[in-house]
């Protein structure tokens, strides 16, 4: 916030959470400051205040009025989810829905202009309010993301994003946002309409004020997607619902079909909804799905919250390992602001990994277009944000970087022998307040750390493939760990803007450690005769978001092999199938072929696979998820992680198990134990007598 900002605030009289700030001759602001909080969000007490003000402005009416957050944190976060956690009734979800609605019915009807100033997140019941204001101003910061995510929540965006976001910018952008829960950047949000004007922070002010008083006619969307949300909406739902069936089923996530089904048949006003819908409210509300994934948010927010206290506040990064980890480990810490110098044994080798990482801050750091088109038709913006990006990312085949690093990073290939000698050097050259990190998958630390003079400066920061896409980073603790290293290695994540999960030095950690002896065990289905399609199929529909044996393939058949043996205890519980296509060096997707053969990164498969889980064995989804269940139960029990809501939060985050079923311990203790298969399965890897269920919990 500005000096400017800052003199409209102290000006500002109003509540404790809402401040009203009047400009001679201009437009007055409004400002959101919730107390006790870091974060703006539209809490109970929130919407109380929000509702006296407007009885204000109603009563007397400013030239214009301008909506802006107080904290440095962002706009609005959106609904208080706590309070939503509380609701105990559908009757008093249809409240709290029917309470926003209203008032944001109202900011739309105001007779005057009104703005959004947006800087930072805008999420939710934050954007809907943007969304009922006249005009929305985005400040162009890294920072600003704009969403409405409540399907993440297994719940719709009820206070009129519904309604108002397929009006103002078509409604295949909307869908494509609302379904998935997607963000938009703040020049996006430029782009699709969403947003009036995109400005830089130091002329935010001003770019209001003028905005506002501008006269400016509304947005609207091109006749094409005006028609779209009008008298074509049928054909627009109907081929939405069949991409939708094609991701996600409606058992296990209600809320997108609902949010279809809400739009197209309902305006967008879910209180239309008559209550014994699929779509309404009072469904929606009593779905299991909505406990669960409502138990992820929590879940999320305690990883969130590891490192907060430590301090450490990294600026360079030095990465030993140039492969497609190291490379992409240096590439995210770009990304986020950081310098990072890459080493290899050449330029040569360093080459590849500079050039996905151009890739990656072109996708990323893609721009507005405003300056005209470059090279390849990319926009001089974008070509500019990602020369500025490389210009942080420096190759350094000599390892200078390691004595100015405050973090290093090893990615080499998994020998013990290798990184021992690498950190022995490493120790030599590195300051010694400087984090010393390895991104072993399969090596303890203890291990690994004999090599070092001070053996509690080794922590592992364990990033999974491929890291731009994966949000967990496991934080490994060896014996001799020092605990303030491993804060510290924890905050280094949430500067990245990934999970921090803390787990103990064992084998696989965690993730790899439930992963294994789940894809071994698709592979052993494999083996029986079950074609992999099917085995792929009944995995999916189950809810993961890959098929094991696709996934076996993607990650690299020589990888799980080495994994299997040094996992489950040797070669005899290798699929022997497994091992002939490593010897023949069919290792996949980087080959070309393994279980499937590989065209341009995709798996061929065959014309049954779409059908493929109709006829899947009873029960092979469980059977094979079995020894994932009982690996995640093993790891909380040898406190690899400290507790099973640990354990749940770093399966879903890390393998991408169903979110619907809340994570695997929490799936186990609310279906039961499983059948035949899975029993024995269990029974097998966990030593515990397990008992035939007669049928499954509620």
């Amino acid at each position: 916030m500005n000096a400017e900002s800052s003199a409209l605030l102290r000006a500002a009289a109003g509540g404790r959470h809402w401040r009203l700030a009047e400009e001679a001759g201009g437009p007055s602001w409004l400002w959101l400051d919730k107390a006790e909080s870091a974060t703006n969000t539209l809490s109970r007490a929130v919407m109380d205040e929000l509702e006296e003000v407007l009885g204000r402005l109603e009563a007397a009416p400013p030239r214009a009025l301008i909506i802006a957050s107080a904290k440095p944190a962002g706009f609005i976060a959106g609904a208080d989810i706590s309070e939503f956690e509380q609701l105990d009734s559908a009757t008093a979800a249809r409240a709290l829905v029917t309470r926003g609605w209203a008032l944001f019915e109202r900011v739309a009807a105001l007779p005057f202009p009104t703005l959004a100033l947006i800087r930072g997140h805008c999420l939710g019941g934050g954007l809907e309010l943007a969304l009922a204001c006249r005009y929305r101003l985005v400040v162009d910061d890294k920072d600003t993301k704009l969403a409405l995510p409540e399907v993440m929540l297994g719940i719709v965006p009820g206070w009129g994003g519904m309604k108002r976001l397929p009006a103002l910018i078509g409604p295949l952008a909307a869908l494509d946002m609302m379904l998935a829960g997607k963000s938009v950047d703040a020049r996006r949000a430029k782009r699709l309409g969403l947003a009036d004007d995109c400005v830089p922070a130091r002329v935010m002010e001003n770019a209001a004020r003028m905005l506002v008083l501008s006269g400016q006619p509304l947005h609207k969307p091109p006749l094409l997607a005006r028609l779209l949300d009008g008298p074509l909406k049928p054909l627009v739902a109907s081929r939405a619902r069949k991409q939708l069936a094609a991701r996600a089923r409606a058992e296990h996530y209600p809320a997108p079909y609902a949010i279809l089904e809400i739009w197209a048949r309902h305006g967008g006003n879910a209180l239309a909804v008559p209550a014994g819908d699929p779509a309404s409210l009072e469904a929606l509300i009593a779905s299991p799905t909505t406990r669960k994934l409502l138990r992820v948010f929590f879940l999320q927010e305690r990883l969130k919250g590891y490192g907060k206290e430590s301090g450490f506040a990294p600026r360079h990064v030095h990465v030993v390992g140039a492969g497609v980890m190291g490379g992409d480990i240096a590439a995210v810490c770009v990304l986020a602001g950081l310098t990072v110098t890459l080493q290899d044994q050449s330029v040569a080798r360093i080459a590849p990994a500079i050039g996905r990482a151009a890739e990656l801050f072109r996708r990323k750091l893609g721009g507005s277009g405003k300056s005209g088109r470059g090279k390849g038709g990319r926009s001089e913006d974008t070509e500019r944000a990602v020369r500025f990006a490389l210009d942080r990312l420096l190759p350094d085949p000599q390892g200078y970087g390691v004595a100015r690093a405050d973090l290093v990073i090893e990615a080499i290939f998994e020998d013990l022998e290798a990184k021992r000698s690498l950190f022995a050097e490493l120790e030599r050259k590195a300051r010694p307040d400087a984090l010393l990190a390895t991104n072993t998958s399969s090596l303890r630390l203890e291990d690994i750390a004999t090599a070092l003079g001070d053996p509690g400066r080794l922590v592992g920061i364990h990033f999974f493939n491929p890291v731009p896409r994966m949000p967990l980073v496991e934080v490994v603790s060896g014996a001799q760990t020092a605990p303030a290293l491993a804060q510290a290695a924890a905050s280094f994540v949430r500067r990245i803007d990934k999970l921090p999960l803390p787990v103990k030095s064992a084998p696989g950690f965690l993730v790899n450690a439930v992963l294994a002896p789940y894809m071994l065990e698709a592979l052993r289905c494999v083996e029986e005769g079950i074609a992999p399609e099917t085995v792929d199929a009944a995995l999916l529909a189950f809810g993961m978001p890959m098929g094991p044996v696709e996934l076996v393939d993607t990650v690299g058949l020589d990888v799980a092999l080495a994994a299997g043996r040094g996992l489950t205890g040797g070669e005899a519980q290798v699929p022997a199938r497994l091992a002939m296509l490593v010897e023949a060096g069919q290792l996949g997707r980087k080959t070309g072929q393994g279980y499937y053969r590989w065209k341009e990164g995709k798996a061929e498969k065959s014309a049954a696979a779409e059908h493929a889980a109709e006829s899947a064995p009873v029960g092979l989804a469980q059977r094979i998820v079995a020894p994932l269940l009982a690996a995640a139960r093993r790891c909380v029990a040898e406190k690899v992680v400290a507790d099973a809501d640990l354990a749940d939060a770093g399966v879903i985050f890390g393998t991408g198990f169903a979110p619907y079923t809340g994570g695997p311990l929490q799936y186990l203790e609310d279906v039961g134990e499983f059948r035949i298969a899975g029993r024995a399965a269990l029974q097998q890897n966990s030593g515990v007598t397990v008992q035939t269920p007669t049928q499954e919990k509620p």
